[in-house]
């Protein structure tokens, strides 16, 4: 919903020179405003003069978005009093009564319909329903309202709910305001303030992102493409962060290549968390469009893909990552990143269970990935992974931990553990095991900032363990 700021100029009234902020929902009419305006400070609709940069308002049926008026804009309402001769004035709390004209004799006071009553809540609902760009950005704006626009009771209640919720958060707040405020040299109480605006800027800077660049919160698809590896068929994830190419053992078995494998190229690859690669398969043929590419491979456990094509083979090969077409380029053949109803699904699986965060309009934000979803929906049904980085040594692959449920290109950085290729040739030495959480050499005040941040203390560890010890690399690492 925008929210905009009214000066109100009532001559002789005591809120005189205040301002009223509105929160109002898309396709509201001039002639709701003024009825918004009347139940907050019970100045009758009949004489408000509303008026926006200058100009007076005077079409009651025009609609905010006619009269050009967004976000955050400043309107100023002029209240006139009519002449009190025969009928009596309106008094502060008198502002359902209207005037007769020049016979002077009165009329019945008439109640127009107040901003939040039952019969103005119920003609927005039939405006909204009779004008379909309206309600289409409801459904964008408050999609708790938009799915109870069809049932008046429902809308009602929805519309009184949100009501009364933005009520009491901003009496809360002017209450803690003011109670900070009572000692305005307390630096504690600063502080407490200081957050408090931060918070509001926050939500404001999410507000604006989730109405005018919804994109940045949409779900974004992983690049695979089709290959064949020794005549049996692939689904790669083409991941240019990843410095090397790497395939998982079940995959290197279905294609025949595991005995292939040169164990002296085995190791441990560390990030966030641990991964043991079991060696290299130096060469094979890989079928990429109507090309036939030669390929090596680090064979890697705990990957959630069966064949990531990494940069090594991505540079070697004069790869072209084409978003405008969709396409994975190389100099004599192109191949078509696959739909996201062909990608496998099993990698988007770990992310079931990705927490949330509240957003406005009773939306919810993916604390992972970022993608929007109303609230209380399937989270499976909106998650997306990230791209990330992986890192190794000239001779181990990078990874991370097996048990780790989070996607291959979260862990950045990477560094080898163990690797006991030697030129003599010996056989590869035993990988050792992961550093016990309880034995890290990292100060407890680092991993509880960290556990803060939302992670479990073993990742949070492993963090640390591959950033020598960073907190600010650390952190960054993790939120990949």
């Amino acid at each position: 919903m925008p929210r905009i700021t009214i000066s109100i100029n009532a001559s002789g009234e005591p809120n005189d020179q205040d301002l009223l902020t509105l929160d109002l929902p898309p396709g509201l009419t001039i002639a709701d405003l003024k009825g918004m305006i009347e139940a907050e400070t019970k100045f009758p609709a009949n004489i408000q003069t509303l008026f926006f940069n200058g100009q007076a308002l005077r079409s009651d049926t025009q609609t905010l978005e006619q009269a050009d008026i967004k976000d955050g804009e400043m309107l100023a309402v002029m209240v006139r009093r009519p002449d009190t001769t025969g009928n009596g004035r309106f008094g502060g709390g008198s502002a359902r009564g209207t005037y007769n004209g020049g016979a002077g004799q009165a009329r019945r006071p008439v109640a127009p319909p107040e901003a939040d009553t039952p019969a103005r809540i119920e003609q927005l609902r039939q405006d909204i329903l009779a004008n379909p760009p309206q309600l289409a950005g409801l459904i964008e704006q408050s999609p708790q309202l938009a799915e109870a626009v069809h049932d008046s009771n429902r809308f009602l209640q929805v519309w009184m709910r949100m009501l009364e919720e933005r009520n009491r958060l901003q009496r809360e707040r002017e209450e803690e305001m003011k109670m900070l405020n009572e000692d305005p040299f307390n630096v504690d109480a600063q502080k407490k303030i200081a957050e408090m605006i931060r918070r509001e800027k926050i939500e404001a800077n999410l507000q604006y992102a989730i109405e005018n660049n919804p994109e940045v919160f949409g779900r974004v698809s992983m690049l695979y493409v089709d290959v064949v590896v020794n005549n049996v068929p692939i689904k790669a994830f083409v991941d240019s962060g990843a410095q090397t190419t790497i395939m998982s053992p079940s995959c290197a078995e279905s294609c025949g290549l595991s005995y292939l494998i040169d164990e002296r190229f085995g190791g441990i690859a560390r990030g966030v968390g641990t991964a043991r690669i079991l060696g290299r398969v130096h060469q094979a043929k890989i079928q990429i469009g109507d090309a036939e590419l030669d390929c090596a491979f680090t064979v890697m456990e705990g990957k959630d893909v069966d064949l990531l094509f990494g940069l090594d083979m991505l540079r070697r090969h004069q790869a072209c990552i084409d978003l405008l077409k969709g396409e994975l380029r190389f100099p004599h053949t192109s191949v078509k990143f696959l739909p996201e109803s062909e990608i496998p699904k099993k990698f988007e699986e770990t992310m079931m269970d990705e927490p949330t965060v509240p957003a406005p309009n009773g939306m919810e934000v993916g604390a992972n990935t970022g993608s929007v979803r109303p609230a209380g929906s399937s989270a499976a049904a909106a998650n997306h992974l990230h791209g990330g980085r992986y890192a190794s040594s000239s001779t181990n692959a990078a990874g991370k931990q097996a048990e780790s449920q989070s996607s291959l290109s979260e862990a950045t950085g990477l560094s080898t553990a163990d690797n006991s290729a030697s030129s003599s040739g010996a056989p590869a030495s035993r990988p050792q095991a992961p550093t016990p959480a309880s034995a890290t050499k990292w100060p407890e005040a680092s991993i509880q900032q960290l556990i803060g941040l939302g992670f479990d203390r073993q990742r949070a560890i492993a963090a640390l363990d591959a950033t020598d010890g960073n907190l600010d690399y650390a952190a960054s690492m993790l939120f990949q």
